[in-house]
């Protein structure tokens, strides 16, 4: 049986020798090899492994692989495929070649795919799956008409990624015609899609301070740990930035972290210890950048040491809505980096992630938590009795808001 899909300026048909130096050369891209499960490096004889395979699957009718090539030239765009057709379901899986992105092809792709699948091969569901953190996969999937219905762990995740999944499904009569405003080009979904599915960016600090020379060879968090005063501060332009985590800011997360006040006004561990830094910066900030839940960045000075924390937590009942929350370490506090990071972060999540309101909260009493977000433009709003929680009591807090 020949089978031949043709959709919008693309032929979709099943794999034959001669794309196998096309798929080799396409799957040399490192972002194919990231999110996917193929061989890595690739050669020509896994592509070669994949037609042969592919061949198989359609014979004993346990999947439908499918490559994808420009209508007009017939050059290799990509790839579309049902995989592990079992009791009437299939994994539906897709690549665009490095080449062909950014023209919605992989969602042209898998509506065609996924109606051959139901209309032709007598599907009654497809399953997709993808690694938290791949969100050009979780937007087509959601521009296809997939429900994502949760998360799973992969018992054998990617040498370079995480173990957490999203996973979604798709029904016969959920399949879309046209992309939802929702998920289309330029929507909210789209926007953040792209910023959480990059690395986290630097963030240049507006009108922070600039920190004195130190001692050679001696960092702030260190003279604080031996209880040296620190050097007077000299105001001055821009002198730092918020960035990713880095490996080196582990001492200084964790001395920060162990300061009584810190653990006063906030819900850090109490006691604080090295291993409660290292799942902060391994574990909790990575995982939150992949769900695109929250954008945790360092406060760095301009040598590019840590001097505190801050954060932007999206609510999941409100996607324009998010919190602030930050973290001076003592050995820098008083001297502006609060401000100068709260403004930033802010004005990065309004014009970015399309904030329409931020929130501030802080325990009552927390008066200079309080002056930062005043400074920053923050009205304050009341207080929230028992507004928050702390190491299991409930806690009196300020709100405040800030709107573009």
């Amino acid at each position: 049986m020949r089978i031949e899909l043709e959709t919008d300026g693309l032929v979709l048909r099943p794999w034959r020798d001669e794309d196998a130096e096309p798929v080799y050369r396409a799957c040399q891209d490192p972002a194919i090899q990231r999110w996917s499960a193929l061989p890595s490096p690739y050669r020509m004889s896994d592509a070669q492994a994949l037609i042969d395979s592919s061949c198989a699957a359609w014979r004993d009718g346990t999947g439908a692989l499918m490559g994808v090539f420009d209508q007009a030239s017939g050059d290799l765009v990509g790839s579309c495929s049902v995989g592990a057709i079992r009791d009437g379901s299939g994994w539906l899986g897709y690549w665009v070649a490095p080449w062909a992105r950014n023209h919605g092809i992989a969602t042209r792709a898998c509506r065609a795919v996924a109606t051959f699948a139901f209309e032709h091969l007598g599907l009654v569901r497809l399953l997709w799956q993808a690694e938290i953190g791949n969100h050009a996969s979780h937007l087509v999937a959601l521009r296809t008409g997939f429900r994502i219905d949760g998360e799973w762990r992969y018992a054998h995740p990617h040498q370079q990624g995480r173990r957490e999944a999203w996973v979604g499904t798709l029904l016969p009569d959920e399949v879309t015609a046209i992309t939802p405003d929702r998920y289309a080009t330029g929507s909210l979904e789209a926007r953040r899609a792209a910023i959480f599915g990059a690395p986290h960016p630097a963030l240049p600090l507006a009108g922070a301070p600039r920190p004195a020379p130190l001692l050679a060879g001696i960092t702030q968090s260190e003279l604080c740990a031996a209880g040296v005063a620190q050097p007077e501060l000299a105001t001055g332009g821009a002198a730092g930035r918020l960035r990713a985590w880095q490996a080196n800011d582990l001492p200084q997360v964790t001395a920060a972290c162990q300061d009584p006040e810190s653990a006063r006004w906030t819900t850090v561990p109490a006691p604080y210890s090295e291993d409660h830094a290292r799942q902060f910066i391994y574990e909790h900030t990575p995982v939150q950048w992949a769900r695109g839940s929250s954008a945790i960045f360092a406060i760095a000075d301009e040598r590019d040491e840590y001097v505190g924390s801050i954060d932007l937590r999206i609510d999941p009942e409100d996607e324009q809505s998010a919190e602030v929350g930050y973290l001076v370490a003592p050995w820098a506090r008083g001297h502006g980096y609060a401000t100068a990071a709260v403004r930033t972060l802010c004005s990065w999540g309004f014009a970015a992630l399309g904030l329409s309101r931020i929130v501030w909260k802080a325990y009552v009493g927390n008066d200079a938590s309080r002056r930062v977000a005043e400074k920053s433009g923050f009205t304050i709003e009341g207080i929230q009795r028992a507004g928050c929680a702390q190491r299991g009591e409930r806690v009196d807090s300020w709100v405040g808001s800030l709107l573009p």
